[in-house]
């Protein structure tokens, strides 16, 4: 809750102004210089009603959508600002929040906009802003609201929080599923917000006060800072032949008391919200005076875009496969540039039951920062596993925090004083957990309470960056038994101590153990056994070690993780049949299965694979019998909420990968398209629509059975269209 008790955002600006007039396709930002009197009568009633703060008429005020208009980025924040300041002044109280809105571009890799392009374009509406006069000085703030893809609202934040000393309000808008439409989860925006140092996290527009109760009970339950939230007014409806909300006043007003009373600290309202929804809802939240004060666990997690792994809750293997030491294959992939093969060794893992990857790239003759960084994006495309972030190099480590989606984990911090500082600042920044390592400018320390020192001079120089014990965990350092024997034994000790003495998260790299000894597996499995048994939280192992898993899966029934020991159970049907490696081989994509490369994104494999195909059958076979059904199935697990529109673009990249070596098989053999058409199709996203997927797949498919198409593109006005 803030220091004056529950605050009140407006409500709707585009339902208010399209009640009053504005016409379709009329960009709202236009009347700012048009109707400037509309613009600030509308801010005075919800002054009027009560409300704190009021949002400026800049939604969608970015270069994006203005140049069509020719209006400046500059000029419509300017003089929206200018609006509400002096709408402010006259109604004699209230603070201006600058409203940003998304983009309406598509992030690589899913689309064609690059997370810099995204960071210029907020970034320049930010310096707009406090070019026109916004000053923390006066309680305004910036408002990120409706964003639907976590790695867009990042990059904002971002631009936000390095263009100004201003607040940062920030929220997303939900599904009933409790997903954004591009997959993100409530766990995920929380961690994610939070880490990023945002004043404020919620939801708004989407869904009415009562399907967004279960999803505000939730972000209540995980945030440890105030929370926003702004409900539509229900749901759009016809009433005598106007289109209307179905949430009255009244009802608006009774939902926003029940969510003041379960912590929430701003409240406002979006879609279809009215001065009047505003003003009761504030009466009603007054009359209530039962304002409360959330209790919130600490929680040790890290998060993708759509996943978030809790250490409390179970034990966490931490894939290493992703690692260039020691492996040919990958060392020369990197160098390649092969991100497919990266990609497949995520994937690999994921199905092999890794809960986090581990991702270091450091080869000597790379740009690891790039590289990095790049590895991170396209593996976060496919795979929605949380990635541990480890590299020895401060450079490549900030520039694949920057860019990741969610909360990584960073590999790692030592007691050094270089390592503290140069890494310690990129953590905070970017909302990370970090993961120390109990050696200092001594080496590793060999007893376990020298690492139980070096351990604790990590937590508490992190803590005087302002990261929380709960974002630390400490990697106690596994020695090989063939060169210091004597020293294992400390490492199991110092797991224990320093759970107990600083109440962190431990983890492992267990394979070292091993290292120059006979049956290294029955070593690693021995010595995880005894780690688990002093507390281990966590270990980066590799996920195919069968030996690994069956000790994991034996704990968590013996430790009262697995209740009535059905993943037990479980594990060992699938696993301890006559054919072992029968699952494991069945997740693998293969040469010849386009299905699964499909299914999982991957453009060369898919590529590939039709090629193989294609060998042996004719086009149109490979498409009807092969392509089609790989993107029904996709189909069928976006529908049942499996995968999301991310994981569904880079399915139709793959696709369309497909496709292209259809297409030139045909045109290379006699069935060649312009001996026969089989008709003439004009496709083109309408007027006022950036957003084009369907519309190329559609495209493609239909240049696949032989039409010729006249692609007129996106944003195509009608007449345009008619024309053709």
């Amino acid at each position: 809750m803030t220091e004056r008790g529950i605050l009140f955002f407006d409500g709707a600006m585009g339902s208010m102004l399209q009640a009053r007039g504005l016409k379709l396709r009329e960009l709202p930002e236009s009347l700012n210089f048009t109707h400037p009197d509309l613009i600030k009568s509308i801010h005075k009633e919800y002054l009027d009603a009560g409300s704190n703060f009021v949002s400026t008429n800049t939604f969608g005020a970015n270069r994006f959508k203005l140049f069509k208009a020719n209006i400046s980025v500059e000029d419509a924040i300017g003089a929206a600002i200018k609006i509400a300041r002096d709408a402010v002044s006259e109604a004699g109280h209230g603070c201006v929040a600058l409203d940003i809105g998304p983009t309406g571009r598509v992030m690589m890799p899913y689309g064609d906009a690059s997370f810099d392009e995204i960071y210029d374009a907020v970034a320049e509406q930010v310096r707009a802003g406090v070019k026109a006069g916004l000053d923390a000085r006066r309680g305004d703030v910036i408002l990120l609201e409706t964003f639907t893809d976590l790695k867009e609202l990042k990059a904002s934040v971002l631009a936000v929080k390095e263009n100004c000393d201003l607040k940062i309000f920030a929220t997303m808008s939900f599904e009933e599923s409790g997903r954004t439409f591009f997959g993100t989860s409530v766990e995920s925006m929380v961690l994610t917000l939070e880490g990023l140092g945002v004043s404020a996290l919620g939801v708004n527009c989407s869904l009415g006060p009562l399907q967004l109760e279960p999803i505000v009970k939730k972000i209540c339950g995980l945030s440890h800072i105030d929370v926003i939230v702004q409900p539509n007014a229900g749901l759009p409806v016809m009433r005598d032949g106007k289109s209307s909300y179905d949430v009255t006043p009244d009802e608006f007003a009774k939902y926003a008391a029940k969510f003041a009373n379960i912590g929430v600290s701003y409240l406002g309202g979006c879609c279809g919200t009215t001065p009047e929804h505003i003003g009761k809802m504030i009466n009603a939240v007054r009359a209530e005076n039962n304002f409360v004060k959330r209790s919130v666990n600490d929680l040790t997690a890290v998060c993708s875009g759509s996943k978030s792994v809790i250490f409390d809750d179970d034990f966490i293997i931490i894939g290493e496969r992703l690692n260039p030491t020691g492996k040919k294959l990958l060392q020369a992939a990197l160098r390649a540039g092969d991100m497919d093969y990266i990609m497949r060794e995520a994937l690999t893992q994921q199905d092999q039951g890794a809960d986090i990857l581990d991702v270091n790239v450091g080869l000597p003759d790379i740009d690891e920062a790039d590289m990095l960084s790049r590895a991170v994006s396209e593996i976060q495309g496919v795979c929605d596993l949380p990635i541990q972030i480890d590299s020895s190099s401060y450079k490549a480590l900030e520039a694949a925090a920057r860019v990741y989606t969610g909360k990584p984990l960073i590999n790692s911090v030592s007691g050094k004083a270089e390592s503290l500082n140069n890494i310690l600042p990129i953590a905070k920044k970017y909302g990370a957990c970090v993961l120390g390592l109990t050696l200092d400018d001594n080496g590793i320390a060999e007893t376990a309470e020298a690492r139980l020192k070096v351990a604790e001079k990590i937590v508490l120089e992190a803590e005087k960056f302002g990261i929380a014990r709960r974002n630390i965990l400490i990697d106690c350092l596994t020695l090989a038994a063939s060169a210091q024997q004597e020293l294992v034994r400390e490492t199991l000790k110092a797991i224990r101590l320093i759970k107990d003495e600083l109440g962190v998260k431990v983890t492992l790299g267990i394979s070292n153990v091993s290292f120059g000894l006979p049956e290294r597996k029955l070593l690693n499995r021995v010595m995880l056994a005894a780690a688990l048994a002093q507390g281990l939280d966590g270990a980066i192992m590799n996920p195919a070690d069968a030996g690994m898993r069956e000790t994991i899966a034996a704990w968590r029934l013996l430790n009262n993780i697995d209740k009535d020991a059905k993943d037990y159970i479980a594990y060992c049907a699938e696993n301890f049949s006559n054919d072992n490696n029968k699952a494991a081989s069945a997740e693998k994509v293969s040469a010849n299965d386009i299905k699964s490369a499909v299914i999982k994104g991957l453009k060369d494999e898919a590529a590939g694979s039709a090629k193989i195909l294609l060998r042996e059958l004719e086009p149109l076979k490979v498409i009807e019998e092969h392509i089609v059904p790989a993107l029904d199935a996709v189909g069928v697990e976006y529908e049942q909420g499996k995968i999301f529109l991310p994981q569904l673009l880079q399915s139709a990249d793959a696709a369309k990968a497909a496709f292209a070596c259809v297409r030139e098989a045909m045109i290379n053999k006699a069935e060649s398209k312009s001996d026969s058409k089989a008709g003439r199709i004009i496709i083109a996203t309408v007027y006022g629509d950036v957003h084009d997927i369907g519309k190329n797949i559609v495209k493609v498919i239909l240049e696949n059975y032989n039409f010729e198409d006249l692609h007129l593109g996106r944003d195509v006005p009608a007449d345009k269209v008619i024309e053709a």
